[in-house]
């Protein structure tokens, strides 16, 4: 949590401090501004929201773009996750949801690519709350599963003017997301097998679970193909 609120605080200083900087520059090298929406694929379906500055002073090659996506997934395996973080139990229907909050901040650098000359390469650091929710109906079952992550991606994106001020965006990648502590009704285990209250494994002698079994169980963000459609708008 607090390093969520700490990446939100370096955000939002960076969007206050920059334009404050612009205003000290000459209206034709003013520092410009973009917003945009998009929709598509990243590893489910994803939405994001993001805000982009551009055109800074001479000699940063970059624009800068802030982004925050929320994306629909597949928690993982509901039996696995009940023995590993609840109990041995097998009644009741099972019912599943999951989701991931991403927030991305991107350095983009411009290239033509595949012959698109208003193209982007993009990069920069991730961060990602995972959240499981597992149901079992009729079973007395109902426990979540969440993790915060750090990660990084790359992507490329190609824009293409529809009229003035807007664009269309087809943005693709892969973010990778670092292994984290899973935490469930009151179990955790963490990379190092620093485990609190682990479950023990009746297929396998009662042997405590590791990490890797939650891991295993549980669809936490690794590796994040995706694909993802929308319009940017010029401010």
């Amino acid at each position: 949590m607090k390093a969520k609120v700490y990446l939100i605080v370096i955000l939002l200083s960076i969007m206050i401090y920059v334009p404050e900087l612009s205003g000290q520059k000459k209206s034709e090298d003013a520092l410009r501004y973009s917003a945009g929406f998009k929709t598509g694929y990243n590893r489910g379906f994803g939405l994001q929201g993001n805000f982009t500055m551009y055109n800074f002073e001479s000699g940063f090659p970059f624009r800068i773009r802030l982004a925050l996506g929320y994306n629909f997934l597949n928690p993982g395996n509901a039996a696995d996750a009940r023995r590993i973080f609840i109990n041995n139990s097998t009644n009741g229907t099972p019912e599943k949801k999951g989701h991931s909050m991403d927030y991305r901040l991107d350095l983009l650098v411009s290239r033509t690519i595949f012959g698109v000359e208003s193209s982007f390469v993009s990069f920069g650091p991730r961060f990602s709350t995972f959240l499981g929710d597992f149901k079992y109906v009729g079973g007395n079952e109902d426990f979540e599963v969440r993790s915060h992550q750090w990660g990084f991606g790359a992507g490329l994106e190609n824009h293409f003017g529809m009229m003035t001020g807007v664009e269309f965006v087809i943005n693709y990648g892969l973010d990778f997301y670092f292994p984290s502590t899973l935490t469930g009704h009151d179990t955790s285990y963490s990379p190092d097998n620093d485990n609190v209250n682990p479950r023990n494994d009746n297929q396998d002698n009662d042997t405590p679970f590791r990490y890797k079994d939650a891991d295993k169980a549980i669809n936490q963000p690794k590796f994040m193909p995706y694909i993802m459609l929308g319009l940017s708008f010029l401010l």
